[in-house]
């Protein structure tokens, strides 16, 4: 009992001895991964009101979108405000976002995106379509990024919406 415990010792120093070595004489330069959260927002037709249809919406510019994170303790780990650019398109760059535990931490379960702020006044209820109020889930798409240095993966949400201000010129049959 005693001599196979000492042969495994004896085994696994000279295991990590080499691997030391090896690891130390051809360290690979280190690959950044960054994780990204793309989607469209935009604001839902009068005539759709009352639904999730997005059909006829307009996308919004300069809106904010949130991107939440928490870890498996329920705990914020990670928020940022993002802005749309001018066709209402997030691309929201996760910068210092780290994953303490892979199956845990990783965004499809921790991450999600709310609608904060409409610049639109005539368009800037927030509404629930694909949970942009409460948080919309993360996909993912197969969607990367690469360069020398860089990888990014591509998460998305929604597509987020708001609803207009006022809606009573509406009829419906």
């Amino acid at each position: 009992m005693a001599s196979s415990y000492l042969v495994t010792l004896t085994l696994l120093l000279l295991l990590a001895a080499f691997s030391s070595t090896e690891a130390n004489d051809y360290a690979p330069t280190e690959k950044k991964t960054e994780v990204v959260v793309e989607a469209m927002v935009y604001c839902q037709s009068c005539d759709q009101y009352g639904s999730w249809s997005l059909a006829g919406a307009k996308p919004v510019a300069a809106a904010k979108v949130s991107v939440t994170c928490k870890n498996q303790m329920g705990q914020v780990g990670y928020y940022k405000v993002f802005e749309t650019n001018k066709n209402g398109y997030l691309f929201a760059q996760l910068e210092d976002f780290k994953v303490q535990n892979f199956l845990l931490d990783h965004p499809l379960q921790s991450c999600f995106a709310k609608l904060v702020w409409s610049p639109d006044e005539r368009c800037s209820v927030l509404s629930n379509i694909n949970y942009g109020l409460d948080g919309a889930p993360l996909r993912y798409e197969n969607k990367r990024l690469y360069g020398s240095r860089y990888e990014a993966i591509i998460y998305a949400a929604g597509p987020l919406a708001f609803r207009p201000n006022d809606c009573s010129h509406t009829t419906h049959y």
